[in-house]
C-alpha cells in the first residue's frame, strides 16, 4: 500500500492536463516550445554535456542563443506552426536561474500571451531565492532536477557548484545543493506552482535511492516525478544505461509517493511541437540534422 496518495491534487489537474510534460494525455495532443535563452550553469553534473553549435541536435545543446526579446517574438511563429502549443518553457541550455534571461523572457511572454503556461526547469540551486520573482513572472509549473537527497550519493553525481561567486566541491557542495533544492521546492509549492521532479536513474549510484527522493519530494509539496534513464557520457560514460526492467523498478518505487510521468522524450533545449507527434524545431529554426542525444535539466 502506498504511504502517500498518488492522485494528483485537484488544484493542479487543469494545468497539468494542458502540459505535455506533466500529463500522459497532454503528451499526445498539447504542444510546447522550449526557448534557449539561458547560456550558463552554476553546477557541474557528471552526466551533463552542454554545448553551443550548429551541428549537434540534442538536449543540452542549441545552435543559437536567443535574447528574451527574440524568444518572445519566436513564440508568435511557433503558435502559427502549432496552434496546439499550450506551454512556453525554458530548459537551458544552461540553468534558467544562473542568469536573468529566463525570467525576463517569461515576463514578456506572460504579458503577450497570458493564456500560455510558463514552465521553468532548474537545478534548484537558486530556486528559493527567486521563487517570488518566478511566480510574479507568470510561471506556474516548475521542474527541478533532483538526483539525490543524500550528500554521500549526490557527491558521485554532481562535482561542484558556484554560489554567490564562491566555488564549492565535494560533500560541501552536495549538502548546499540539496538544502537549496528542498527550500526551493517547498517555497514554490507553497506559492501554488505545480512542481515536477526530474531524477536521472544512474545504476550503482542512485538506483536504490529513488524511493527516498520521491518521498522527500512529496513531503516538500512536489506534484509529480519523472525518472529519466542515464545517457552514458562525459564523466559517467563508463556506466551502462539502465534497462527497461531497472527503469520500471525505479518508477514503481517512486510511485509509492508520487505520480510518475512515463512519457518523457528527452527534449532538446529548442524543441517545439507536440512531443508525441514529433518535433517542429526544423521548421521553427531552420533545417538541421539530429546527431546525438544527451540530457539537460528540462
Amino acid at each position: 500500500m502506498a504511504c502517500f496518495s498518488t492522485k494528483p491534487d485537484t488544484r493542479f489537474e487543469k494545468i497539468s492536463n494542458l502540459h505535455p510534460c506533466f500529463s500522459e494525455g497532454a503528451n499526445m495532443n498539447k504542444g510546447r516550445i522550449h526557448l534557449p535563452v539561458s547560456p550558463s550553469c552554476n553546477i557541474r553534473c557528471k552526466f551533463c554535456k552542454r554545448s553551443f553549435n550548429l551541428s549537434e541536435q540534442r538536449p543540452g545543446v542549441t545552435g543559437l542563443l536567443l535574447t528574451p526579446e527574440q524568444a518572445a517574438q519566436l513564440v508568435e511563429k511557433a503558435l502559427a506552426l502549432c496552434p496546439e502549443i499550450t506551454v512556453a518553457g525554458i530548459a537551458g541550455p544552461g540553468d534558467t536561474l544562473a542568469t536573468p534571461h529566463a525570467l525576463e523572457t517569461f515576463k514578456l511572454i506572460h504579458k503577450q500571451h497570458p493564456g500560455l503556461i510558463n514552465c521553468l526547469s532548474t537545478n534548484g540551486l537558486l530556486l528559493e531565492r527567486y521563487a517570488r520573482d518566478i511566480w510574479n513572472a507568470g510561471v506556474r509549473t516548475v521542474t527541478v532536477t533532483v538526483n539525490a537527497v543524500d550528500p554521500e550519493i549526490l557527491v558521485h553525481i554532481c562535482s561542484d557548484i558556484v554560489l554567490d561567486g564562491k566555488h564549492y566541491k565535494g560533500l560541501e557542495s552536495a549538502r548546499l545543493l540539496i538544502e537549496a533544492q528542498k527550500s526551493g521546492i517547498r517555497k514554490m509549492a507553497a506559492l501554488g506552482a505545480v512542481v515536477k521532479i526530474n531524477t536521472v536513474l544512474i545504476p550503482n549510484i542512485n538506483d536504490d535511492h529513488i524511493s527516498e527522493i520521491a518521498r522527500t519530494a512529496a513531503e516538500l509539496g512536489a506534484a509529480i516525478i519523472n525518472i529519466i534513464p542515464l545517457i552514458p557520457q562525459y564523466e559517467l560514460a563508463h556506466i551502462k544505461a539502465p534497462g527497461c526492467a531497472e527503469l520500471n523498478e525505479a518508477r514503481q518505487a517512486a510511485e509509492e509517493f508520487l505520480p510518475v510521468f512515463r512519457h518523457c522524450r528527452h527534449c532538446r533545449a529548442d524543441a517545439c511541437g507536440i512531443p508525441g507527434r514529433g518535433d517542429l524545431s526544423d521548421l521553427l529554426y531552420g533545417g538541421r540534422q539530429r546527431v546525438q542525444e544527451t540530457f539537460s535539466h528540462g
